[in-house]
């Protein structure tokens, strides 16, 4: 693996938390948006986030071989890091609330009384917001580690 790689995969995770948190934080904003542009509640987003090179890489993990022999070329992995495909609904049903007074409520069938509120869970929201700041986090160590690698192989080349 080429050493400035290292840099652009944890580069890629960041960007791709980031953006995860972005859009968990639109849907936070709008867990109580009953009522949108289009006249139905907010309806919870999803980033969608996927790896690159993920056929290469898993043809060079087949076929490697763990045994060390120092003779030999290394077995050289292609990561890619990952991309951020775009964002898509969550098509759970909305929440429903009872509220027959609300002018918002079903006026019949089967949801009489009821007004839908988003399928936004603040629990599960900030659960994810977690995870994706801990993967933020866990890609800003390893920049910082390749670059305390970069600076010591530096000083090697001093003495």
């Amino acid at each position: 693996m080429k050493f400035f790689q290292t840099f652009d995969i944890a580069a890629s995770g960041m960007s791709a938390e980031q953006f995860r948190m972005n859009v968990i934080s639109e849907n936070i904003a709008n867990a109580n948006t009953s009522k949108t542009e289009a006249g139905t509640p907010y309806q919870r987003q999803v980033a969608m986030v996927s790896p690159q090179m993920k056929a290469e890489f898993e043809s060079d993990f087949a076929t490697a071989s763990f045994d060390i022999d120092l003779n030999k070329d290394p077995v050289k992995f292609h990561g890619g890091g990952v991309k951020v495909q775009g964002i898509e609904k969550d098509q759970s049903d909305y929440r429903w609330v009872y509220d027959p007074g609300n002018p918002n409520a079903e006026k019949d069938g089967p949801h009489k009384g009821y007004v839908a509120m988003p399928n936004v869970n603040i629990i599960q929201e900030m659960t994810t917001m977690i995870q994706a700041s801990r993967a933020f986090e866990a890609n800003a160590t390893t920049v910082e580690s390749a670059k305390a690698m970069a600076m010591k192989a530096l000083e090697i080349g001093k003495g």
